[in-house]
């Protein structure tokens, strides 16, 4: 793994992920999505990991559930975002 990741902002990481900006912030306040970091002048930054937990939270709404089911299923720890389950 590189020493340097590049941290995408929020206009970057939405466009990467294939969705709007407005939808990438109403991910952020309902709480479906943390940034990887914050800068020290406020501005949320985004990793690779982000942008696939992104997409992953499009596939499943895209596919019939709700915002608040997938952020249950996050919050209560049933999916494994590395794929590993054990």
């Amino acid at each position: 793994m590189s020493d340097k990741v590049k941290l995408l902002s929020v206009g970057q990481a939405a466009k990467k992920a294939g969705i709007s900006r407005q939808s990438l912030q109403y991910y952020l306040m309902v709480g479906l999505l943390e940034p990887a970091k914050v800068s020290d002048t406020g501005r949320r930054l985004f990793d690779d990991a982000a942008v696939e937990r992104i997409k992953l939270i499009k596939k499943l709404n895209d596919s019939g559930y709700p915002l608040r089911a997938i952020r249950e299923l996050f919050v209560e720890g049933r999916t494994d975002m590395k794929g590993d389950n054990t």
